[in-house]
């Protein structure tokens, strides 16, 4: 009977084993929003036999650079959202590090819609179904950062001495956007570029820079 109530009741030292420390957490989702900037700009190309209207031959590849500049923007707001919340973790589980795989699952994905939209906007109806595929793949993974955060805290996973001022702060700045993803969303089918725009503007709020003092982290290799 002890055996089994042995098994079914850890010892609190194996539990804490089960326990992961963020450091590899945070460097594989470092090197997966690097990859994905990476790819995002190698879709710019250098206009071919333009030596009479380079200037009029890059114009023409705006909408190639007003895509780059959105998803570019939009993976610096995930990650600066990613490196608070990481931030602010004192471990992770095993729950959570599947969640933030399917977060870098879109992260790695979104220079596909982003070249979706650069080659088809303001080519009829084909530009509604590349704003709406692009639109959702930033809604879900705006979605998905706030879904792990909530878990983060649902979980305790969070720095014991974490402010909750500072805590209730960050959960309402991962929120509001997931609405005007939504608003977006529906704009896109009458309007694509007014909301591809606003996209920009809903990473823009997500950069703006937030009133949090955590303290210097440990550095790598430092058991937690």
């Amino acid at each position: 009977m002890s055996d089994m109530r042995e098994e079914t009741n850890p010892p609190a030292s194996r539990r804490q084993r089960r326990k992961m420390h963020t450091g590899r957490l945070e460097a594989f989702s470092d090197s997966v929003f690097a990859f994905a900037i990476t790819l995002l700009v190698l879709d710019l190309a250098v206009p071919a036999i333009t030596q009479h209207d380079l200037l009029g031959a890059l114009g023409r590849q705006r909408a190639s650079f007003l895509a780059y500049v959105v998803s570019f923007a939009t993976v610096g707001a995930i990650w600066l959202g990613h490196s608070l919340i990481t931030e602010y973790l004192e471990r992770t589980d095993s729950t959570l590090t599947r969640l933030n795989l399917l977060l870098l699952l879109l992260v790695s994905f979104l220079p596909f819609p982003t070249r979706l939209l650069a080659q088809y906007i303001g080519v009829d109806s084909a530009e509604k179904v590349a704003a709406t595929i692009y639109g959702l793949t930033l809604l879900c993974a705006a979605g998905l950062l706030s879904v792990l955060w909530r878990y983060a805290l649902h979980e305790h996973l969070v720095v014991p001495d974490a402010d909750d001022t500072e805590l209730s702060i960050l959960t309402q700045r991962l929120t509001p956007g997931l609405a005007g993803y939504v608003v977006l969303l529906a704009l896109g089918l009458v309007v694509p570029v007014v909301a591809v725009i606003g996209y920009f503007v809903l990473a823009l709020f997500y950069i703006l820079p937030l009133p949090l003092q955590r303290r210097p982290r440990q550095r790598p290799g430092t058991r937690r």
